[in-house]
């Protein structure tokens, strides 16, 4: 494992990171056809997904994750390092003659790892620290949003209880009560009453989200069907890359409290071609041209939470970077073009890109630990994993995993994602689920109704 306190020399002959000659590429070369090595930030699922994908292209040399997991290792060299500090990572990328970063969880973005890794002049896929408010802050979004009339919901930001509080009797319930930055997926609070809506005042000015709930945005419920839609920037052209539909709640039937996600299948049908040319000419275009204005230009993956009613969207909210569960279903529908489409947003070059899609599907079924998302216990074995379908069409992605005296345990809340890919999304259900059952852990739970809207 990769140190950010280890020496060059170290690196060099104990691991075996280089490959003969690599150190000595230079941009020029790269252009010429010699294939990259290349470096995954984070440790999830998304980040699994991304490598089970990218090491598919023949582009892909050398594969490094960091810090990654115990599936994750069965792709690609897992590495030890803090992922939040842009002198670590460079160190990494200049040791081990890194050519292109991926940059996985929104952590990194808003901490500015992508701009510090531009400015020393290695090539990155994200966008920068000020770009990344469109996650970072809630109410940064909102305010893009009405510079360029992008469709949403209305809106109102405190920094104080009681006007909040106020507010929310002023308006009634349902409503919507989020902290405005970053506080892991659980931020977010949809009130069927005021009673709801106070409370979740209370949590975030009470501190259980940290400096993310030091602020909250307070919005219109919206009514209708969510939906994801993915699309690429590189700060002027845009490329629609896929849909999906989460399941946010934790319990059958859409019941229970809100997670990171359940599951997920792609695409999603309420997403129609004429929608999604709705949503393009209305909110990303709008979003990604003020964004230019403004001096930021989003270099990335916009995640576009969406609702639709009546055969209009309105945004719910932007991430900057691939959903989880989301992102399992949409590398197993690229495959290894993905790679070509992120290295073309990261030079530039999305004007000439193009998505070749094949007429499949694909669905996620989620499985977490037991207590999620509230307390949940830690260390659990995971058994069966070894004799499981695992090909372009089955494939269990690891979460929270590690692996411990040969076992692979649980680490964390939301465990593994077994994923299938078919003709029709009752073919990717079933496969899914079929991946799901054989999995051996008692400890743990899935839903059991991934796919109901569609199918």
């Amino acid at each position: 494992m990769f140190s950010g306190s280890s020496s060059k020399s170290s690196i060099l002959s104990s691991q075996g990171l280089f490959r003969q000659g690599a150190q000595t590429r230079t941009r020029a070369s790269k252009k010429e056809g010699l294939r990259m090595n290349i470096l995954i930030l984070g440790s999830g699922g998304r980040e699994h997904a991304l490598a089970w994908a990218i090491r598919q292209n023949p582009k892909c040399d050398r594969l490094f994750v960091a810090p990654g997991n115990a599936g994750i290792e069965g792709v690609a060299r897992c590495v030890n390092l803090d992922i939040l500090s842009g002198a670590d990572v460079i160190r990494f990328c200049e040791e081990a003659a890194v050519d292109f970063v991926v940059v996985g969880p929104e952590a990194p973005l808003a901490a500015g790892v992508a701009d510090a890794l531009r400015e020393a002049d290695i090539l990155v896929f994200g966008p920068s620290q000020a770009a990344a408010q469109l996650e970072a802050s809630k109410a940064f979004t909102k305010e893009v949003c009405d510079a360029c009339a992008a469709p949403t919901a209305a809106w109102a930001r405190f920094a104080e209880a009681e006007p909040a509080r106020a507010y929310i009797r002023e308006k009634g319930a349902p409503i919507v009560v989020k902290a405005d930055g970053l506080a892991a997926g659980k931020g977010v609070t949809v009130a069927l009453t005021e009673a709801e809506a106070i409370a979740a005042i209370d949590d975030a000015f009470g501190g259980a989200f940290g400096a993310a709930g030091a602020e909250v945005v307070i919005e219109e419920f919206m009514e209708g069907e969510e939906a994801s839609f993915f699309v690429l920037s590189d700060g002027t052209d845009c490329l629609p890359i896929g849909t999906a539909q989460d399941h946010k709640r934790v319990g059958d039937g859409d019941t229970g409290p809100n997670t990171g996600g359940m599951g997920a299948y792609s695409p999603a049908p309420v997403l129609t071609p004429a929608l999604q040319e709705q949503v393009m000419a209305r909110i990303v275009r709008p979003t990604v041209a003020e964004m230019a204005r403004r001096g930021t230009p989003f270099q990335g993956v916009l995640y576009v939470g969406l609702m639709i009613k009546d055969g209009e969207a309105r945004l719910v909210e932007y991430n900057v970077r691939f959903g989880d569960p989301e992102c399992q279903v949409l590398m197993m529908r690229l495959g290894a073009q993905a790679l070509d489409l992120l290295h073309a947003c990261a030079e530039g070059r999305l004007a000439d890109a193009r998505v070749n899609w094949a007429d499949d599907h694909a669905l996620s079924v989620v499985l977490a630990a037991n207590g999620y998302p509230g307390a949940y216990e830690k260390g659990t074995v995971i058994r069966g994993l070894a004799g499981l379908a695992d090909d372009s069409h089955n494939k269990v992605f690891h979460a929270g995993t590690a692996e411990k005296d040969g076992q692979i345990i649980a680490t964390g809340g939301r465990v593994l994602a077994a994923t299938a890919r078919g003709a029709t999304l009752q073919e990717a259900h079933d496969l899914a689920y079929a991946l799901a059952h054989s999995i051996d852990w008692p400890e743990g739970f899935y839903r059991r109704d991934i796919g109901w809207r569609a199918l």
